[in-house]
């Protein structure tokens, strides 16, 4: 869950650097060569510790001794499990056969990954029977893959040599999607009132999302958020308006009233967020008119919040909330979005939402202003809202829906956010995305997939790190 404290949230850093996941190495053996081959074991696990060394940089690694029999695994993984690790990778230190390791790896809660490689790269006329024990892992690692597709459980692969910078950007591409899948399971999610009715793309069982994902769905009534909200200490509004002031371009029209009555939405939200365990949430704005106690929306109080590192979305959508949870461990700073409308002259959607945008992923080049605003939608008062362009650039979009049978698929385009004028009468966060495959193909594809409405968005090309995700996770993965 993120860490600043209710009077910084406004100061947030932008950078979306993402902390060093911590993987296991288990190296996997079997007795059957130490007596062939006198001393294999030491040289076998010298060169385990070699490639958790070449890996540093990618994760921090854990490397185990080499493991030989069932016991040998089970003891292992008991060790690895109490280190508080985010993913296990698997390499065959010689030919490990599946039937001791399968059941370790089906009950284990880590994400797995089978590391395909061996110690020399390149089969030359010097090979002698020695050498073809020392580099024959591809038979364990096929054995073992067998065994976990029998068994259902869900793994990534990386093939290669394991002193090439391919093969450790694959590991640190998978050791970051294998943290983003463990922290996952830990996620709590909170709707606060209910979601939009008749809006079915973001609905899910939350029981089979718990189940088969691991983020956690709860109700939190809109009554705690107001006592929180009126709960606040005026010094602490007043230190987020400063900071507001000193960071933003503050329309003039915005009144102390309006601008302290959004100081104290974000910092009650924030409270209860933090009091609750929750890394994302999601409110919608007819939950929030109708409990008949507030006077505007929080709008401005998702976008700071968003910059602040929680997981979010609207209208009571707690799948789109969790997954950016997701990309934020994974890919860094995350922007909430939908296609808004099609551009087909440009060959781009217009991505907006009702007025929340993570300020964080805002263009350089032009100020984000905190504007006064008027909103049709809820009936309330004039909500504050940030004002500001997406950053240009390539970037991607995502978006988690429920299948049948207690299945996800996640679907995802790449593209680019494009340099454009300001549009002087959109008067929420805003960018044009143009997809790689065009607007045409794109829409088709993501409405073919049933992709939702409600998307996120990160920086750069991306598919790759989540199509390591899915493989991570079990989810099905449509590029469009």
């Amino acid at each position: 869950m993120p860490s600043l404290t209710a009077t910084t949230l406004s100061t947030a850093s932008a950078d979306s650097t993402v902390a060093l996941p911590r993987i296991g190495v288990l190296g996997v053996m079997q007795r059957l060569y130490d007596d062939m081959l006198p001393g294999i074991g030491e040289r076998q696990a010298a060169y385990a510790q070699e490639l958790g060394a070449a890996l540093d940089g990618a994760a921090l690694v854990t490397v185990t001794p080499p493991v030989k029999d069932r016991e040998d695994i089970e003891r292992a993984m008991r060790e690895l499990e109490g280190q508080d690790l985010d993913g296990l990778l698997v390499v065959m230190l010689t030919y490990g056969p599946a039937m001791n390791i399968s059941r370790a790896l089906a009950d284990t809660r880590l994400p797995v990954c089978i590391a395909n490689t061996q110690p020399v790269p390149e089969v030359t006329d010097a090979w002698d029977m020695a050498d073809l024990t020392y580099n024959q892992g591809i038979h364990g690692a096929q054995d073992t893959a067998n065994a976990l597709v029998r068994s259902g459980r869900p793994f990534a692969v990386v093939t290669g040599d394991w002193r090439s910078a391919s093969f450790g950007e694959q590991i640190r591409r998978w050791s970051s999607a294998a943290a983003a899948a463990t922290r996952w399971r830990r996620l709590r999610v909170a709707i606060f009132g209910y979601g939009m009715n008749g809006m079915g793309d973001t609905r899910v069982d939350v029981h089979t999302l718990l189940g088969a994902l691991g983020p956690q769905v709860d109700a939190v009534a809109q009554g705690a958020l107001y006592r929180a909200a009126q709960e606040v200490d005026g010094a602490d509004v007043e230190r987020l308006i400063a900071d507001e002031d000193r960071r933003f371009e503050i329309d003039p029209r915005l009144g102390a009233e309006e601008r302290e009555d959004h100081a104290r939405l974000q910092l009650g939200l924030e409270r209860l967020l933090r009091e609750g365990g929750y890394g994302a949430y999601s409110t919608h704005f007819d939950a929030i008119a109708h409990d008949g106690r507030f006077t505007r929306l929080p709008l401005a109080a998702a976008s700071s919040l968003m910059a602040a590192g929680f997981g979010y979305s609207a209208e009571g959508d707690p799948m789109t909330a969790a997954l950016m949870s997701a990309a934020q461990t994974m890919l860094g700073t995350t922007q909430f979005t939908e296609m808004y409308a099609m551009d087909f002259a440009r060959n781009a959607f217009l991505m907006s939402h009702m007025g929340e945008g993570n300020w964080a992923l805002a263009r350089r080049d032009r100020p984000v202003r905190l504007i006064k605003r008027t909103l049709g939608i809820g009936g309330l008062d004039d909500p504050p809202t940030f004002l500001f362009q997406y950053d240009v650039g390539p970037c991607t979009l995502a978006s988690l829906l429920a299948l049948q049978d207690g299945r996800f698929r996640l679907v995802v385009s790449e593209g680019e956010i494009l340099d454009t004028d300001e549009l002087p009468g959109l008067e929420m966060p805003y960018g044009f995305f143009r997809p790689a495959t065009g607007v045409e193909e794109c829409a088709n594809g993501w409405l073919r997939a049933g992709g939702p409405h409600h998307q996120v968005l990160n920086p750069g090309h991306r598919a790759a790190d989540w199509r390591t995700f899915c493989e991570t996770t079990g989810i099905e993965l449509v590029t469009v």
